[in-house]
């Protein structure tokens, strides 16, 4: 699928994209095939919330930022909870919801309010936990 299918056609994706990686960004490509593409992004005291006092290790201010500026994104939200996340993607009516092929078994959120929910591949060897820990432990950037 070359380029964009429609503009008229909304996507939804969301996510923490605290450390940005390839993977985040072949993800946001295909999601970008399907129309116009809006993301949303957990606040950090939702991420705090989640993943530990460590985390975010980006504020919500600098990724919105990072995510504002890749080609493949039209628009960025915040949400705090999964109620505000329902109601983000119920304003935006999306057609597709686009996430990790690895909630195929989970509980997706939002998943009621969109025509189908597609599953993206991720890419082996990328994962922000993954950037960290390696950073811990070895002290390398």
């Amino acid at each position: 699928m070359e380029g964009r299918q429609s503009t008229e056609v909304k996507v939804w994706v969301n996510g923490t994209f605290d450390v940005l990686h390839r993977g985040h960004i072949e993800l946001l490509k295909y999601a970008s095939k399907f129309g116009r593409l809006r993301v949303g992004i957990d606040t950090d005291e939702r991420v705090k919330s989640l993943k530990g006092n460590n985390r975010p290790y980006n504020f919500f201010s600098d990724r919105k930022f990072l995510m504002e500026s890749i080609t493949y994104v039209d628009s960025v939200v915040p949400f705090g909870s999964d109620e505000e996340l329902e109601d983000a993607i119920r304003k935006w009516s999306p057609k597709y919801l686009i996430v990790g092929s690895d909630y195929k078994d989970k509980r997706v959120i939002g998943s009621h309010l969109v025509e189908q929910v597609l599953f993206f591949d991720k890419l082996d060897g990328f994962s922000t936990t993954n950037i960290l820990e390696y950073e811990k432990n070895t002290g390398n950037r």
